[in-house]
């Protein structure tokens, strides 16, 4: 069969590394702003994947910017055998789009989610 020449475009989600699961769950976004003052934001996720966010939040962040997301648990028991809060997860800004008063911003894991 003769190969034509011409390139297939493809979606953003056949170019995705991972999956992406239409999942909104509440998450703590922590990082410094640009005059370095640590900020600790309670925002949530539109989707997620092993290797990204897209979370909506308040606030706006410039490209590459480095935060740590943690996701929060109930406190269901009182004997330290269940962890108050997940470990961080450090990410970096890659996207990001005003709706209204609101910003969604795509992040990028600096390692996998396993």
């Amino acid at each position: 069969m003769a190969h034509s020449g011409l390139r297939t475009r493809l979606t953003p989600a056949e170019r995705r590394r991972s999956p992406r699961i239409r999942l909104q769950i509440p998450v703590f976004v922590r990082g410094r702003d640009a005059g370095g003052a640590e900020y600790l934001d309670l925002s949530k996720t539109l989707d997620i994947s092993s290797t990204g966010a897209f979370i909506v939040t308040a606030r706006t962040f410039e490209a590459n910017h480095s935060v740590f997301l943690t996701i929060p648990t109930p406190p269901l028991s009182s004997s330290g055998l269940v962890p108050a809060e997940t470990p961080p997860i450090r990410a970096r800004v890659r996207r990001q789009h005003t709706v209204g008063d609101v910003h969604l911003v795509g992040v990028e894991f600096q390692k996998a989610l396993d």
